[in-house]
């Protein structure tokens, strides 16, 4: 008995929204964004393998419903679906020739933070030797130069020491004021 698994790649259905097509499918699935956003990477993923005939078609109505788009291709067959039935117009934008340059010269990243790094080049960053410091070399500690002697140390248990209280300052002069008659 022939057995066959469902493939996914991330496309949806014509006049469906793309958002739209990733909450339902997040919903029918149970998974949260991170898996969704790995689902709709435009990768081939293997949604579900080893299935029979009629369970085969129920994953890809229940999909079609959801409206994304899917293909159920032979166990073990990487393309067969895709040869026999042309895809549908896909919804989303081709990718540029530049990033799909990219893409093809090397891995793939896996999810939109790490896509972000894909271009980065770092041909000044030396490789250390193994046992090497990591740490570039820096000048010694030197001690700043500050006077402490001002301050002092009580033992444990001691009370704070009590500041005395300024003197009073001296009473005003006013023997220069008279006091008049009222007249």
């Amino acid at each position: 008995m022939a057995t066959f698994e469902v493939v996914f790649q991330g496309q949806v259905r014509p006049g469906v929204e793309i958002a739209q097509a990733r909450a339902r499918i997040g919903q029918l699935f149970q998974v949260d964004d991170r898996q969704l956003d790995i689902l709709f990477s435009g990768r081939r993923i293997v949604i579900k393998q080893g299935l029979d005939d009629a369970a085969a078609e129920k994953y890809r109505q229940a999909i079609e419903r959801a409206g994304a788009l899917c293909e159920v291709q032979p166990t073990g067959s990487e393309q067969a679906g895709a040869a026999a039935e042309p895809p549908a117009a896909p919804s989303a934008p081709q990718p540029e020739p530049a990033i799909a340059q990219r893409a093809s010269s090397g891995p793939e990243p896996r999810d939109g933070y790490m896509a972000a790094f894909a271009d980065v080049q770092a041909p000044d960053l030396p490789l250390a030797p193994l046992g090497a410091d990591m740490q570039d070399s820096y000048a010694d500690y030197t001690p700043l130069d500050i006077d402490l002697s001002a301050f002092s140390l009580a033992p444990v248990g001691a009370d704070l020491e009590q500041l005395p209280n300024p003197p009073p300052p001296p009473a005003p002069d006013t023997s220069h004021l008279k006091v008049a008659d009222e007249d």
